[in-house]
């Protein structure tokens, strides 16, 4: 008697159900994987500086290349937080000293709109009560250092086990053919996470340099402090776009008497990050990162809403490890043909020839 063959629509349920689970099991885990899947990220942009480092000097070893990635990236770390720290206690500084048109702006909006408002800074700042919000912040403060050493930790300890990698996908896999649909797999995301990083780093780069220009071309003050910040949140996507341009667009207002600065910045910021999130950013892509830019919106505020700020700076590389693994299964490969942006979700991100059998051990971290 012939087995009866399994409903679509039952089996849809089933990965439906699945997913909602897993949404509810990765919320309710969210103190514990949240630095785990920084760390993880953190490891491949090691990873690949590591390989890059060993591929341009053959000399220096896979240990000495791997030591000098961790140092560069340490560095960065720090420079970002030193300069963010540094600039950032100067820059509030100097927003006190707008208090004069902050108050005519909060006087103009209180009286055209009719609004019981303060109409100073200062009653604004007394009626707000920032006192009552120390304690609240000092936990955020405590939260943080908390959430970066767990990362550093979680980091340290998957560097000490990337040598390891190897010997247990053997063992996982013994059979040649498992092992090297496992290594493709493990390729096809490795090369789209590394793709991701380059494409973000230079188009970042590009709308960082071009908006300094704009800046000093208006005059605006703190230029490069503003460059660099537009640099580090364009990681996150959308998020990162919308307060690159509108914060420095605000702050002109307050900067010049008239208003015209503040209008020229803003569209010449928006031109800018119109242009290269339309143009030069698909080019970059091509088919490296093949997800539908609506489903880039909708998993931005789908990993926001389960893991807050580490989930929407990863949202893009997690949507592209969950549609790489979903498209090997033929239950689940709907789902990542809906998330994939011309509906072939295995056709991206594998570089050639890196994980056939004859060079499966290069394809391997460590």
């Amino acid at each position: 008697m012939l087995a009866a063959k399994p409903d679509n629509t039952a089996r849809n349920a089933q990965v439906v159900t699945a997913v909602i689970l897993a949404g509810v099991a990765l919320n309710w885990l969210a103190p514990i994987l949240t630095p785990l899947a920084l760390a993880v990220f953190l490891m491949l942009m090691v990873d690949a500086l590591a390989r890059d480092l060993q591929a341009r000097m053959p000399g220096l070893g896979a240990g000495a290349s791997l030591g000098a990635a961790v140092v560069t990236c340490s560095v960065a770390f720090v420079a970002i937080v030193f300069v963010v720290a540094s600039r950032g206690a100067g820059f509030v500084t100097k927003l006190f000293g707008y208090q004069a048109r902050l108050n005519a702006v909060l006087h103009g909006i209180a009286t055209k709109g009719h609004l019981a408002v303060p109409r100073t800074v200062s009653a604004l700042i007394a009626s707000l009560n920032p006192t009552s919000y120390i304690p609240a912040v000092a936990a955020e403060v405590q939260t943080l250092v908390t959430f970066g050493a767990f990362v550093l930790i979680y980091l340290g300890f998957l560097l000490a086990a990337r040598g390891g990698f190897e010997r247990k996908i053997v063992r996982l896999f013994r059979e040649r053919v498992g092992r090297h649909e496992a290594l493709q797999v493990f390729v096809r995301i490795r090369d789209s996470l590394e793709r991701y990083l380059y494409v973000q780093t230079v188009c970042g780069a590009f709308i960082a340099l071009g908006s300094f220009a704009m800046m000093l071309a208006v005059g605006l003050e703190s230029a490069s402090f503003w460059a660099f910040l537009i640099f580090v949140i364009g990681y996150i996507p959308i998020v990162g776009a919308a307060v690159g341009i509108l914060a420095p667009t605000l702050f002109a207002f307050l900067e010049f008497s008239s208003a015209w600065p503040g209008v020229l910045l803003g569209g010449g910021l928006f031109s800018l990050a119109f242009l290269v999130g339309n143009i030069l950013m698909p080019r970059m892509q091509g088919r490296a990162l093949n997800i539908d830019p609506v489903m880039v919106l909708l998993s931005l505020a789908f990993w926001g809403a389960l893991w807050g700020p580490t989930g929407m700076f990863l949202s893009t590389p997690l949507t592209l490890l969950v549609m790489v693994v979903l498209a090997q299964f033929e239950g689940s490969r709907w789902i990542a043909v809906v998330l994939s942006a011309d509906g072939d979700p295995r056709s991206f991100g594998v570089a050639q020839g890196a994980a056939s059998p004859k060079n499966e051990a290069a394809a391997l971290p460590g």
